[in-house]
């Protein structure tokens, strides 16, 4: 679990980000949503040690991250997963090698034992012989499950994935939404998500925040969402087609139920 308590972080007189509170609960997709430029980039640089927050506290399992020292930050980045928006692959390697490079970087582990978690990983996001193909080599699709695969190599307690179906096409994305999910159950990981995509929120936004110029505007699941009353998120999530349509089924389904 990570709890976020009342951070405010800003940049010369600009402060992007109001006095934020929120819990990222473990077991869960936890997303963060918001137009560009509402804090959601920031907040996460804050939760992963990359900026410090102006004022406020950032808690894993109750530990302040913001005054350990530097062994104890060290261990907290091993158990931390990024997967990056752009997946951020190592052109120049092979797909085994991008994935011992963490491996490589935090464990002490054979070379053998390496080879078998990557094996592992691998065979996970089903990618199965991909070991010796170059990323040139792959889909936009499979190179977000190397990145996965990658992220994942270190059984990571807490998952940050940055808007992980950017340049996909609908059905790829999916896979990657169902397969970020099922991960997070399995590993029983704190997952966050920042993302746009409207689909993703109701597909796996078990915990959603939602930021609107730097304020935690509303917080809730993928089921509250759709009856939200709050003006400003209806603005931003509405303008999804596929929502507006969940929203009127919901509605039908409500109608109808109250009839019986």
């Amino acid at each position: 679990m990570i709890e976020v308590k009342n951070v405010k972080k800003g940049f010369g007189d600009k402060v992007i980000l109001h006095d934020i509170s929120c819990v990222m609960e473990p077991g869960k997709c936890n997303l963060i949503i918001g137009a560009s430029g509402s804090g959601k980039t920031v907040l996460t640089k804050c939760m992963v040690g990359l900026f410090k927050p102006d004022r406020g506290d950032i808690l894993y399992e109750g530990r302040n991250m913001l005054e350990m020292n530097e062994d104890d930050k060290k261990e907290l980045r091993q158990q931390i997963g990024m997967l990056f928006q752009g997946s951020a692959l190592f052109d120049s390697m092979t797909v085994e090698k991008n994935i011992l490079f963490p491996l490589d970087m935090f464990t002490k582990l054979s070379y053998k034992e390496k080879k078998n978690k990557v094996n592992e990983v691998l065979e996970r996001v089903n990618l199965t012989g991909s070991n010796k193909k170059f990323p040139a080599e792959l889909s936009g699709g499979m190179k977000k499950r190397v990145a996965i695969a990658r992220a994942i190599v270190l059984t990571p307690k807490y998952l940050f994935c940055d808007e992980p179906n950017s340049g996909l096409d609908p059905q790829t994305s999916l896979l990657i939404d169902k397969l970020i999910a099922e991960l997070t159950a399995e590993y029983n990981t704190t997952t966050i998500v920042v993302t746009h995509d409207m689909n993703s929120v109701m597909e796996i936004g078990d915990h959603i925040v939602y930021l609107h110029q730097g304020y935690k505007q509303w917080e809730g699941t993928n089921k509250d969402i759709i009856f939200s009353k709050d003006e400003k998120l209806n603005e931003f999530i509405f303008a999804s087609e596929f929502l507006q349509g969940a929203k009127n089924q919901r509605m039908l389904e409500e109608s109808g139920n109250s009839g019986k």
